[in-house]
């Protein structure tokens, strides 16, 4: 074996070491990264699962790029604002089977775009904010919540993208319209952002009467208590008996004549 042969053997071992040294400072970098109680895996992506870990919040440590994110099957009771706002390479979120009840606002800012499956099924979501999914274009599974149906819930499923499965598999749980509660809210036939302004026109409408009702029976009243005041005055007038002249006052006038 020449040289030249003898340099290239060795410098293709110095590379395949190199690699390899290369990619186990990578999986070491991911695994001294990952959450207490999670277990990261490289599987088409960084799959970072804490499904069963007893959470009561969503960890603040995340690796940045995360791609698979299974936080099921514990008792995180909220999603606050900008939380995965630094996993820009998220394309999966599993919360399903937690206690969750409140979602912020800005609870999936930062991964809107990217993310395309979004599990929150089985919680305990009641209601949110009607642009806590704007802009979202993940498939949302948020069945088995105790829905609240209202204008606020319609506005939220307009503003998703893909909201149509998304809409089916919500139930009401309680409604505007008691009739619709416990009803699928695609069966909910009626626009419920437009019955607090009816409820509104009809109270006004009814205090108004209210109003105009009391201020005609003061009139009528006054009317009445005026004209009774009348009578009684005239009545009075015609019961004093009327003054006569007396005898020196005639006598004075006739000698006068």
């Amino acid at each position: 074996m020449n040289l030249v042969d003898l340099w290239l053997t060795r410098s293709l071992s110095m590379c395949l070491l190199l690699q390899s040294f290369v990619l186990m400072i990578l999986c070491f970098h991911s695994a001294s990264m990952c959450p207490k109680g999670c277990l990261c895996s490289h599987t088409g992506g960084l799959n970072v699962s804490c499904s069963n870990a007893n959470l009561k919040e969503i960890p603040k440590d995340l690796p940045p790029d995360t791609s698979l994110l299974y936080l099921d099957s514990n008792q995180i009771t909220s999603i606050p604002n900008e939380i995965f706002k630094d996993l820009h390479q998220l394309k999966v979120l599993n919360l399903s089977k937690n206690i969750i009840g409140f979602v912020d606002e800005r609870a999936f800012k930062g991964v809107a775009e990217t993310l395309q499956m979004l599990d929150l099924s089985d919680n305990r979501i009641k209601t949110v904010h009607k642009n806590a999914f704007s802009n979202l274009k993940a498939k949302a599974q948020i069945a088995n919540n105790p829905w609240h149906c209202d204008c606020t819930l319609q506005q939220v499923l307009k503003s998703m993208v893909s909201n149509h499965e998304s809409a089916n598999s919500v139930i009401c749980k309680t409604s505007e319209l008691e009739e619709h509660a416990g009803r699928p809210f695609l069966k909910a036939d009626a626009d419920l952002c437009n019955l607090p302004k009816k409820t509104t026109d009809y109270a006004m409408l009814v205090t108004m009467f209210g109003w105009f009702t009391m201020v005609i029976s003061y009139v009528v009243y006054y009317v009445r208590q005026n004209q009774e005041d009348a009578r009684r005055h005239l009545e009075y007038l015609k019961s004093l008996p009327s003054k006569q002249k007396k005898p020196d006052e005639a006598d004075d006038i006739s000698t006068v004549v």
